[in-house]
């Protein structure tokens, strides 16, 4: 191969996924499937994807059966919350074997050193890195060919990923180096809004999670109206009156924390919800968010339901999905392996 002269013009695209393990949650529909389909709608973009990672969540042990019921779920739940199978391509990673042909590439790409300095793998493996599996190790380089699997330009992520996409930065550049083309785009984490981490309903100072103790901790995005409801009112929150200003929820974990999921449910700022509020108590405040939450919440999760009784309906989906994700994925893995020099 001879080296550009020009940087490349990529076209923007917009990859992301969720993992399916444990189910979906409050967290998951705000600070991820709601901004997915914000950006699908805007029609920035030429292409967005949006992929159910299941090789991902097999880097810790699943049950089989759960691994199936959650990779549905999800699916279910992009669809439900408006992910259109026409303007978007929606298909789970497991579909697209070039997904893990390109994640060996990087292995050999990557520098360890790189992934020893990944903070997740670190507090996953807090307990004896020498019990992890090396799925767990190594996966942010697959989390890498995800993306550049089609030269993905933009990925909507959690501030928690932000380090993922900057590895993938990482990755893309030496291969470009090493090569001396410029093949893979530097992409674009892309981090905004109010709501993007959602904690625990209990536990402002905890993420919201499908596997917390208590069902009260979270929203599951099957919940029903009543279940959301009950959830919202009985939320933890302190003694004191909402304030004024975003600045004075700062020790207020609990306080913070409700007011940042109205703000993404609702779609303003912190600053306008408390300039609607400032000065109540909660007594008003959480009877008011757990009506909000009702109305943007039960029509996703009656149309989850009504999916997830449909396993043939989401089968197409996906399978026309990962059809048309192969489409971009093929040619950009072959011309992967003619810069390597492999010969397939």
């Amino acid at each position: 191969m001879t080296e550009t002269t020009a940087k490349a013009n990529f076209a923007k695209r917009v990859f992301s996924g969720i993992k399916p393990s444990g189910g979906l949650q409050l967290g998951n529909y705000l600070g991820a499937i709601k901004r997915f389909v914000q950006t699908q709608d805007q029609g920035e973009f030429e292409t967005t994807l949006y992929c159910i990672v299941d090789l991902h969540a097999i880097t810790v042990w699943q049950d089989p059966a759960d691994l199936r019921e959650a990779t549905y779920e999800v699916t279910a739940g992009y669809l439900a919350a408006g992910i259109d199978p026409e303007k978007s391509i929606l298909f789970n990673q497991s579909r697209v074997p070039a997904h893990a042909e390109l994640g060996w590439i990087f292995n050999c790409v990557a520098r360890v050193g790189w992934m020893n300095r990944m903070t997740q793998f670190k507090e996953k493996a807090a307990s004896g890195a020498e019990k992890q599996s090396l799925g767990l190790y190594a996966y942010p380089s697959l989390m890498a060919a995800d993306i550049l699997l089609y030269h993905a330009t933009h990925v909507p992520v959690g501030e928690d990923q932000k380090q993922h996409v900057e590895l993938t930065r990482d990755i893309a550049n030496k291969f470009n180096h090493d090569y001396k083309v410029d093949f893979f785009p530097e992409t674009i984490p892309v981090i905004e809004g109010p709501a993007m981490r959602i904690m625990n309903l209990r536990d402002g100072t905890k993420k919201m999670s499908k596997s917390g103790e208590s069902d009260m901790e979270r929203i599951n995005m099957l919940d029903d109206a009543d279940a959301i409801s009950k959830k919202f009112k009985k939320a933890r929150s302190d003694m004191e009156a909402l304030p004024e200003t975003a600045a004075e929820l700062d020790h207020r974990p609990e306080a913070k924390n409700l007011v940042n999921i109205y703000a993404g449910l609702a779609d303003l700022s912190v600053d306008q919800v408390l300039a609607q509020y400032a000065g109540e108590g909660w007594g008003k405040f959480k009877p008011a968010l757990a009506d909000l939450a009702v109305d943007q919440l039960a029509p996703i999760s009656t149309e989850m339901k009504r999916l997830m009784g449909d396993r043939a309906e989401l089968d197409r989906y996906l399978a026309r999905g990962a059809e048309r994700a192969r489409e971009i994925a093929n040619p950009i893995l072959q011309q992967t392996y003619d810069i390597v020099g492999l010969v397939r």
